[in-house]
């Protein structure tokens, strides 16, 4: 009893602070607005201010000054005990106007003021749109309401329906457009009509929707389908059938299905499919995103939202297409060789699964029996085999449920046949990292050609042959074929040009790269030596990272030391396997400083490493650089290439070792 009356004495002190404070402040007079403090955007209003007996300046009403702020600019001023003003032009919302007191030697004091509020009236609600979600939801209701009236609105939502039911709702905000019933509609009479209404009213007028009328089967918007599941009966993609739930009234379905790895929907409208459906072109081995809508009604009613993905993969299939199979011969010695077989993956429509293996088989066609089967789950395969008897290999791929068809290949002398082999080979940059090789059809007539064979590797002086093999097939028509796959920026590639008829090959060969730069070293002479009458240089390849494309020719320069004639020069076309050259054209007892450099079609490389030699007439000759009988001075010279053009050329006969 104690705790209620101290709840009752506290409610009491709150409110009669709340009026002191009001009574506070226009205790010095009133502020009054006409014709009201609610105005339709555009009107005029009257704001008088007025003083309360002895609210005024003490010594006389002449010295009473009052001033009329809006919001906190002086718009008006009046000496004595009242002030008018007729205010226009005032914008939408509310704005404040406070009426001060200013007494002479004093500051202004507050006598009252007042909140105007300018707005329009409600415009008509439009678009009275209704909806349940799901045969259990509630019926809500959405409209537009029309521009903003800047005044407090009460929107009211009224629903009638058979046997004179009606239910209604409101909302006092003047931002509302959305309204829940808070009750069902069942589906007992789903033909029986419904009709919605939307009413706004405030201080300045009011207006009303025109009726929205529908039925049950109009707005119940059933809920997404759940509970999605897919089944490959015999774990076949042929036979795969998508199981879904889905709310009792459920007539028509939508099923929406892409690869997961696509953007576009495959979409298929099913009617009174009882949760399930049977999809009948499937790719094997896909990965599929499934989805469903649902829809009570053929013609009425709407869509209900697309369930949750369901994300399945596909079963294997036996794969389809054929290898694509190559290979190269290596001669082991006068009774063995070495073939190589290369392949290409299947691609991902062709393996339908994951392959396991490669099966291959080799056979010698005299015997007629295979002679060797192998599986391995690499793309490449190495035997050792006679040189004698006609030999074919035959390749597939397995994954789970089978195989794919064998490529047969027949074991030639891909270069035996001479008048097969393709003209006038080159290989040219094309693209950002292409390289376009061209050919002349061979001299034996162009229509004994089946088809062209290009082939490329990296191009390493040593010979590898762990180097990756790359080629593509090209049609007995073509002269020309881009390649662009696994080609790097400068780095030179060997490319061979096959033409290929029956059991018969012939080949060509030329160098090419994408893109190309001047060397960044030249080559390093590792020795000079005499070898009959003539002097021997050798040197040390330019290591492959410092090519920066195809090498040309390399050039050796020599020069008299201590001279200050400029240098001669050789030009040696480039070779693989060259790395001595002889020159016979230097004098007896006399010291010379030797260097080398490369050349690509981008231009000369930086000198190399040099080196002295003095001939002793039939003596030997002598490199060194260290003083000798010939005195050695180390030169270090740099000529640039436009000096070196002008250099007097010699001749460099072909008798490298």
């Amino acid at each position: 009893m104690a705790r209620r009356g101290c709840s009752l004495a506290l409610i009491f002190i709150i409110m009669w602070l709340l009026i002191k404070a009001k009574i506070d402040e226009c205790r010095r007079g009133d502020v009054t607005v006409t014709p009201s403090r609610v105005i339709l955007l555009g009107s005029t209003v009257n704001i008088s201010c007025t003083l309360k007996p002895r609210q005024g300046c003490l010594n006389a009403s002449r010295h009473n000054k009052l001033i009329l702020y809006k919001f906190d600019r002086r718009i008006n001023f009046h000496h004595g005990h009242s002030l008018s003003s007729q205010v226009t032009g005032l914008p939408l919302g509310t704005t404040l106007f406070v009426c001060k007191l200013a007494c002479i030697n004093s500051d202004e004091v507050q006598i009252c003021g007042a909140e105007i509020l300018v707005g329009v009236a409600p415009e008509q609600p439009h678009n009275v749109s209704c909806i349940q979600n799901g045969e259990q939801g509630t019926v809500a209701c959405t409209w537009d309401r029309g521009r903003d009236t800047h005044l407090y609105t009460e929107y009211t939502l009224q629903l009638s329906g058979p046997k004179n039911l009606t239910w209604q709702k409101q909302c006092k905000d003047h931002y509302c457009d959305y309204l829940d019933f808070g009750i069902n509609l069942t589906p007992e009479s789903p033909e029986s009509n419904f009709t919605a209404r939307v009413t706004a009213v405030n201080s300045l007028g009011s207006s009303s929707s025109f009726p929205s009328t529908f039925t049950f089967l109009d707005i119940v918007r059933p809920l997404p389908p759940w509970d999605i599941r897919i089944n490959f009966q015999k774990a076949s993609v042929s036979r795969c059938t998508v199981y879904w739930r889905d709310e009792g009234l459920v007539m028509l379905n939508r099923l929406r299905y892409r690869p997961s790895n696509s953007r576009l929907w495959n979409v298929v409208n099913v009617t009174k499919a009882k949760g399930r459906h049977d999809l009948l072109d499937l790719k094997p081995f896909t990965e599929y995103e499934f989805q469903i809508s649902s829809k009570l009604h053929l013609c009425k009613g709407s869509w209900s939202d697309w369930s949750e993905s369901l994300r399945a993969q596909t079963p294997e299939e036996e794969p389809t297409g054929m290898l694509d199979v190559w290979y190269m011969k290596r001669h082991i010695d006068y009774s063995r060789q070495q073939i190589s077989l290369f392949w290409k993956n299947l691609s991902i429509s062709e393996a339908r699964g994951k392959i396991l293996h490669y099966e291959v088989t080799l056979q010698e066609l005299t015997r007629g029996k295979a002679v060797t089967q192998n599986i391995t789950g690499h793309t490449s395969w190495s035997i050792v085999i006679p040189r004698t008897g006609s030999w074919t290999v035959a390749v597939s791929a397995a994954n789970s449920k089978g195989s794919s068809l064998p490529t047969h290949i027949n074991i030639t002398n891909l270069c035996g046949a001479g008048l097969l082999a393709p003209l006038q080979v080159s290989a040219n940059s094309e693209g950002k990292d292409g390289i376009r090789v061209t050919w002349q059809p061979p001299r034996k007539a162009p229509s004994a050609v089946q088809e062209y064979v290009v082939e490329w590797r990296e191009l390493h002086p040593t010979g590898d042959t762990q180097v990756p093999l790359n080629w593509l097939r090209s049609a007995p028509y073509n002269v020309s074929a881009l390649i662009s796959e696994n080609v790097k920026p400068y780095v030179c590639y060997e490319i061979h040009v096959y033409a290929l008829s029956g059991y018969q090959g012939g080949c060509s060969s030329t160098l090419g790269n994408s893109k190309h730069e001047a060397p960044l070293s030249g080559p390093h002479i590792n020795a000079i030596t005499e070898e009959k009458g003539s002097v021997l240089i050798s040197w040390n390849s330019i290591p492959v990272q410092e090519q920066m494309g195809c090498l040309l020719q390399y050039r050796i320069y020599w020069k008299e030391r201590d001279s200050n004639s400029q240098p001669q020069f050789c030009e040696i076309p480039y070779r693989v396997s060259q790395n001595s050259h002889p020159i016979n054209s230097l004098q007896p007892q006399v010291t010379y400083v030797l260097w080398m450099t490369a050349l690509t079609a981008a231009g000369e490389s930086s000198q190399g490493n040099e080196r002295e030699i003095c001939l002793q007439g039939k003596a030997n000759w002598m490199a060194f650089v260290a003083p000798s009988i010939c005195i050695a001075i180390i030169v270090v010279g740099i000529f640039s290439t436009h000096y070196f053009r002008q250099k007097r050329r010699h001749s460099c006969p072909w008798t490298g070792s």
